[in-house]
Parts: C-alpha cells; sequence; structure tokens
C-alpha cells in the first residue's frame, strides 16, 4: 500500500500552522482509523499496523503540532490537550467522514478520550494504548526526566542507541523497526550533529504543571471517561507504569466499560509492531454494528 504525505493548516490564538499527517489505503474508503502518537513521538510509529490494515481501512497518521514534519508553536503554553483537540478537529473536517475510529497512544489517547467525552462526538470506536484517566506520578515523574532535554549525537547510530535505551520500555522490536522508530525520531541540526525530531518546548506546560502541583502527583481524569459512550478497548503492557492493572480493571467496570488486552513483555507502551499486538486492533475494529467483520 502506497503511503501519502499531507499537511493541514490549523489555528491557534498565535496564528495559523501546519499539522503534518500521512495517509494509507484507499482515500475514497469511509472507513477511517486515526492513529495518534505519544508526547514525544511522531505518527510513522504506525506504520507498521497501517500497513497491515491499509486494505481494510484508510488510516491517517498526524504529527501532533511540535513533533515531526508537524510546525513548532511559537507560543509554548500552547502545547496541550485543547490545542491538540482543535487541530485533530480541523483534520477531521479535512477526512470528510462522518466518523473515525480512532487509536491513541498515551497523549493520543487523552487526546481521544477528549473527543470522545464530547456531546455528538466523531469518535465511533476508542482504543486507548496504555493510558487511562489514572495518570501515575511514577510515570509523570520518569517522563519528566526527559521530556524536553535534546540530547546531541554524532550520527544516528548513536541516536538509535539512544533511543533504544529510552524506549525500551516498547519491547522487544526487531532491528530494522529500530531503525524505523529512529530514521523519524531524529532529524540534523545545523550544525550537522542529530537531535530528536521534536520541539522541547513542548516541555514548558508540562513541568509548569508539575511545579504547580508541587511535583508528579496521579492525575485523575475519571469524568472525562465516565462521559465516553462508544465501544472503547483498552490495551495495556504488562510493565506498565503508566497505567495501572488495577485502573485498567475499573475501566471495564464503569464508563463505556471498555474490553481490556494485555501485552507481555511490554511497558509503555505497545507499539504495534508484531502480528499480535495488530491482531488486537484488528479484531476490536471488526467487531460490533459497522464492523468491517
Amino acid at each position: 500500500m502506497q503511503m501519502t504525505r499531507r499537511k493541514v493548516k490549523c489555528l491557534s490564538r498565535a496564528g495559523f500552522h501546519d499539522m503534518a499527517y500521512v495517509e494509507w489505503g484507499d482515500p475514497g474508503n469511509p472507513r477511517v482509523l486515526v492513529c495518534v502518537h505519544g508526547l514525544t513521538r511522531c505518527g510513522r510509529d504506525f506504520d507498521f499496523l497501517a500497513q497491515a490494515l491499509a486494505a481494510d481501512y484508510r488510516v491517517v497518521c498526524p504529527d501532533v503540532v511540535g513533533r515531526g514534519a508537524s510546525s513548532w508553536l511559537a507560543d509554548k503554553s500552547l502545547y496541550g490537550i485543547p490545542q491538540y483537540c482543535a487541530d485533530m478537529t480541523v483534520l477531521l473536517a479535512r477526512l470528510d467522514v462522518e466518523t473515525v475510529d480512532w487509536l491513541g497512544t498515551s497523549m493520543g489517547g487523552l487526546i481521544g478520550m477528549t473527543l470522545a467525552a464530547q456531546q455528538d462526538p466523531p469518535v465511533a470506536r476508542l482504543i486507548l494504548n496504555d493510558v487511562g484517566p489514572v495518570l501515575s506520578a511514577a510515570a509523570i515523574a520518569r517522563i519528566g526526566e526527559y521530556v524536553g532535554k535534546m540530547p546531541h549525537f554524532p550520527d544516528p547510530l548513536a541516536g538509535e542507541a539512544w533511543l533504544r535505551a529510552v524506549l525500551a520500555p516498547f519491547g522487544a522490536l526487531e532491528d530494522a523497526q529500530w531503525r524505523h522508530l529512529a530514521e523519524h525520531s531524529l532529524r540534523r541540526d545545523s550544525d550537522g550533529q542529530w537531535q530528536l525530531h521534536y520541539d522541547p518546548g513542548i516541555a514548558e506546560p508540562f513541568r509548569a504543571a508539575m511545579a504547580a502541583e508541587g511535583g508528579a502527583q496521579d492525575v485523575t481524569l475519571w469524568p472525562v471517561y465516565d462521559a465516553i459512550r462508544c465501544p472503547t478497548l483498552v490495551v495495556r503492557g504488562t510493565q506498565s507504569d503508566l497505567l495501572s492493572a488495577a485502573t485498567a480493571a475499573e475501566m471495564a467496570a464503569r464508563g463505556p466499560r471498555a474490553r481490556t488486552v494485555e501485552v507481555s513483555g511490554v511497558g509503555h507502551a505497545p507499539v504495534f509492531t508484531d502480528e499480535f499486538q495488530i491482531g488486537i486492533v484488528r479484531d476490536f475494529l471488526g467487531s460490533g454494528p459497522g464492523s468491517l467483520g
């Protein structure tokens, strides 16, 4: 399946910015799956999943503003869920479909939860990848240790080695998969060095919120989750430090009463590069009214 690179103009109070996205599959297919990445990642994380599903789905993978091929915001305080939801609404209008299915990893899941919790939302099915309405203090502190700190690497191999260490919770990926993630996680700067491919300014509102709370604390969003009415799947890495087993169990018992699946040997977060993980998504999307099956 061929991949198409596109951009859409979005608006903040500071002006317009571009949000880049890649699209797989038939552009006329009304069955659309939007895949949204985590805090410091990009849409190309989903290439393996998108290729596997593109025969049945139009798969759209945006780079959230400040990441990948998207613009960087001049006003760093705007990096947050309200702006991200506004941008995604523009993208959904561009796609020209009534509803979409949504897969969100970590931050991408929080965006999906927020959209799905609104009245008459465009989200028909929601997959929350290793994220829920309780974000653990330990994980927030861990993320705070590295987000916005931009190491320099002499070459892509050094960058890949760093990513393998920091992203080790992704699990036992193949060498080609690590190379793919590294290729889209790094950019060359004006000095010929290699850096991570996101705006370090995304850390400013993150750290400001931590300081306001006096340090990392659990974040709870149960009212948002409880407002969701669409079929929901929770995918959890068994070694996750962001989404606890207890929270996942409670998500199955309240709100949309999510189906839950665990992926062994993985922490935060599954990346849907193998047949088992891809099968989890395929099986969920193939169930219920309007399904593929």
